[in-house]
């Protein structure tokens, strides 16, 4: 046998041996065929995405990803379902790489760290990194927070925004936010560091909201909230984006469908109403985003 001839047969041999390898599937592809969109998102991060009584899984988050599954039916022609399944925030990244799921919608924030390994869509929200703390506590400045004890969630951005912050902080991690708000209240940690868009949805409805607090007033970091999806992916980057665009470009022209998904969530009877600075400060967002690209006419 040539050597070339063995070579040959390796290969073959190795592709028989690892066909997962040899016939990967885009995430476009795996859709198209299985009909399903397997979609990463948080069980605890109210108003984005979190659990309501009756144990669904509800928020502007998932509207979002409701949006994009509408639009994949439209572009394959036939009906997909959405099936959710709840990520910590450390396990969001290895499941897209994983291929556990197709995209991750939640309140996740772009990072160049993260971005090596995931690609992120348009941003559809802004947030950024703040402290829950009791009323009584003068933290708030970095200097404050030397040698206090800070709740964090692993792999987070508010974890680096702390770190970054003040590097003498005492970070305690923990394993959700529930049991972040569980440590503050029986004084096992100083603080709770985490997106101030969620820190105020949980006081706004907290029972015992007049015992803490959101510090400081301006926040450690800022951040845009967006998906992540597996790289190498351009066609469903596309779809997501585009998705996107057309709820920016619907909300800024005021049509019913999309200032309602949005009021649902930020609204005035909203589960978070925005004061009128922050929502012209998300139109004007919105617009900057729309200006860039071409019309969507739907």
């Amino acid at each position: 046998m040539s050597k070339q001839i063995a070579i040959a047969a390796l290969s073959l041999l190795f592709t028989a041996a690892l066909p997962g390898i040899a016939s990967a599937e885009t995430v476009m592809q795996k859709v198209k065929r299985t009909g399903v969109l397997t979609a990463g998102t948080s069980k605890d991060a109210f108003p984005f995405a979190y659990k309501n009584k009756q144990g669904e899984l509800i928020g502007y988050s998932v509207d979002m990803l409701k949006l994009i599954q509408q639009q994949l039916e439209k572009e394959l022609g036939k009906k997909v379902k959405l099936q959710l399944v709840t990520l910590p925030p450390a396990g969001r990244i290895p499941n897209i790489v994983n291929r556990k799921v197709d995209i991750v919608c939640d309140a996740s924030s772009f990072t160049w760290e993260r971005n090596k390994n995931v690609d992120f869509s348009f941003s559809y929200g802004a947030t950024g990194t703040n402290l829950l703390v009791k009323k009584a506590s003068n933290l708030g400045s970095p200097k404050s927070l030397v040698g206090k004890k800070i709740g964090v969630l692993a792999k987070t951005t508010n974890e680096n925004a702390i770190k970054r912050a003040q590097p003498q902080a005492k970070l305690v991690y923990l394993k959700d936010r529930w049991q972040g708000y569980t440590a503050l209240r029986q004084g096992k940690i100083d603080a709770f560091a985490d997106d101030g868009i969620l820190l105020e949805a949980w006081l706004g409805r907290s029972k015992n909201y007049n015992q803490f607090k959101v510090v400081p007033d301006r926040p450690y970091s800022r951040e845009g909230i967006a998906c992540m999806i597996p790289e190498n992916n351009s066609d469903f980057l596309d779809t997501v984006n585009y998705t996107f665009y057309g709820f920016m470009q619907g909300f800024v022209n005021n049509e019913s469908k999309y200032v309602t998904i949005f009021d649902r969530w930020f609204g005035p009877r909203g589960a978070i109403p925005l004061n009128r600075d922050l929502r012209e400060l998300t139109v004007e967002t919105m617009r900057i985003v729309i200006d860039s690209h071409q019309d969507v006419r739907q």
